[in-house]
């Protein structure tokens, strides 16, 4: 009798088990999986509640939820609320004009994963932001800093930038990154201040009140090219220190082109006439100046701004100063 008892109860534990399997199963379908896209990570984050209406609001939602692999610089609610702050007075994520808001967004979006591990000392990318409505349009470049565990976009909040506090949320399209700003849209002054070995030529710029210059759309969209801090050695310090005022910032906007938003694929042969008023050529990756016989060579291309588009260069070019 006892053994008959058992078997009872085994059949009955059986029973019951398979018919717990069938209500957790619709009509003998299986549950669906849980979405964990960058997405509906977002949704599930209550420090994201803003994030999440942004995204709603410009119609990148979906973007966020479709396959892929995507980088999420995501700020949070305290972020957003200074970003609104610091454009007006009851400026909020439902009444800022959608397509800056639109523009914003994708400029903390990268269309590739990039763990913080994969993360080199300094890189640039490119984020999704487009610098205008045309089909095709360059878009925003980011400026890339590790230091440690500590990871730095654009120069860090005092130049408009962010940093990452909490690295690495894993999604199914990619990777989210949590940032303390909202990442203000780059000119070619940010990028130049954001850059450690752009510093030299950053601070001549201020020094002959230029900076502003390249701040601002006044004459943009710009296309400068910029001299590395070892272009700067004795001599050329020399040559430069002796010069009057007037000659120095000559020779600063000998760098910069003007109204042209000039592409590395896309340089002219021939004369380039510069802000200055005189012109260079340029071969290849090389540069011939109007003041002497040495190439100077361009070394790092196509670092897109709002208001134009940066090229490094090795060497600071010298007009004939007419």
């Amino acid at each position: 009798m006892k053994i008959v008892s058992k078997i009872k109860i085994v059949f009955a534990c059986v029973a019951l088990l398979s018919f717990m399997v069938s209500c957790n199963e619709d009509d003998g379908k299986p549950a669906e999986p849980m979405n964990t896209s960058i997405a509906a990570i977002a949704s599930a984050n209550p420090d994201f509640t803003t994030l999440v209406t942004a995204l709603n609001r410009t119609g990148l939602t979906a973007t966020l939820n479709e396959s892929g692999e995507f980088t999420v610089f995501a700020p949070t609610n305290d972020a957003f609320n200074r970003f609104f702050t610091s454009l007006g007075n009851n400026v909020t994520v439902n009444n800022v004009n959608v397509d800056v808001l639109r523009n914003v967004l994708l400029n903390h979006v990268i269309a590739t994963e990039i763990k913080s591990s994969a993360i080199p000392a300094s890189t640039y990318v490119s984020t999704l932001s487009p610098i205008n409505n045309t089909t095709n349009a360059p878009t925003i470049s980011m400026f890339v800093q590790k230091s440690g565990a500590v990871v730095t976009l654009n120069g860090g909040i005092e130049n408009a930038g962010a940093v990452v506090t909490t690295a690495d949320i894993d999604a199914s399209n990619g990777v989210i990154h949590v940032v303390n700003r909202v990442i203000a849209i780059p000119t070619i002054k940010n990028h130049a201040v954001a850059n450690p070995n752009l510093s030299t030529v950053t601070s001549l710029l201020v020094a002959q009140n230029l900076a502003a210059t390249l701040d601002g759309t006044d004459g943009a969209p710009f296309t400068v090219f910029a001299p590395v801090n070892t272009a700067f050695d004795q001599a050329t310090l020399d040559l430069y220190g002796g010069l009057s005022s007037g000659l120095k910032t000559e020779v600063l906007l000998y760098h910069v082109v003007g109204g042209l938003n000039v592409r590395s694929n896309a340089i002219p042969s021939g004369n380039i006439p510069t802000l200055q008023g005189e012109s260079f050529t340029i071969t290849g990756t090389a540069i011939n100046d109007a003041g002497t016989d040495v190439n100077k060579n361009i070394i790092l291309t196509d670092v897109q701004c709002s208001n134009g588009i940066v090229h490094a260069i090795d060497k600071v070019l010298i007009p004939a100063f007419d």
